[in-house]
């Protein structure tokens, strides 16, 4: 057996939507294929919306394997962001086929309960490409779901500020109060409610 075939699949696992006031929040994984190289993955905030949406395609075409998990509001809620994104990480890592030999998780925190070694990167979506193609992955997707839940909830502009807390998300929750949505657990939507309430 060659050396190239002995070593262990990597994981690259990053997300999206950690701040927003709104929507899930986005988890991917990637294992990279060397014999499908990927030209110009970046750190997913780096590129255009266009270039993101392309590189996705390419990702889920070359990749050796991928996964996406939403962690909904309700979770995001119940056990709070930071737990609910190391939930969608497991589920992520632990659902890939093949099964990675390590994962490399972009940030300074690691989930419990994986089936396979992890390092943690801080930074990693800009330096490592396998964090990168998982950090467009997530963007991407979660762009699509804002989209939609945009089209759900008109008014409060999600397609746009895609759940961040802008000036004009702040208005629109004062003006037309908390959706089914926004997440209850974030300080400016648990001001309204509690104003709504008063």
């Amino acid at each position: 057996m060659t050396a190239s075939l002995c070593k262990p699949l990597i994981a690259g696992v990053d997300e999206a939507g950690r701040g927003p006031l709104a929507g899930p929040v986005l988890v991917a994984a990637v294992i990279l294929n060397s014999a499908h190289p990927i030209i110009g993955l970046a750190d997913s905030k780096t590129l255009s919306a266009k270039r993101r949406e392309a590189l996705a395609v390419q990702i889920k075409a070359r990749a050796l394997a991928w996964r996406l998990a939403a962690v909904p509001v309700a979770e995001i809620d119940a056990l709070n962001i930071l737990q609910a994104t190391l939930i969608g990480m497991r589920r992520c890592v632990n659902a890939l086929s093949p099964a990675p030999g390590l994962a490399r998780i972009d940030g300074n925190r690691l989930p419990t309960g994986l089936c396979c070694p992890a390092d943690a990167v801080v930074g990693g979506d800009a330096s490592d490409p396998a964090i990168a193609a998982a950090s467009i992955l997530a963007k991407v997707e979660r762009d699509r779901l804002l989209r939609e839940l945009d089209k759900i909830h008109p008014g409060y502009g999600f397609a746009v500020h895609k759940g961040y807390p802008t000036r004009a998300h702040l208005d629109a929750l004062e003006r037309l109060g908390p959706c089914a949505a926004h997440r209850r657990s974030f300080a400016p939507v648990a001001r309204q409610l509690a104003r709504a309430i008063t």
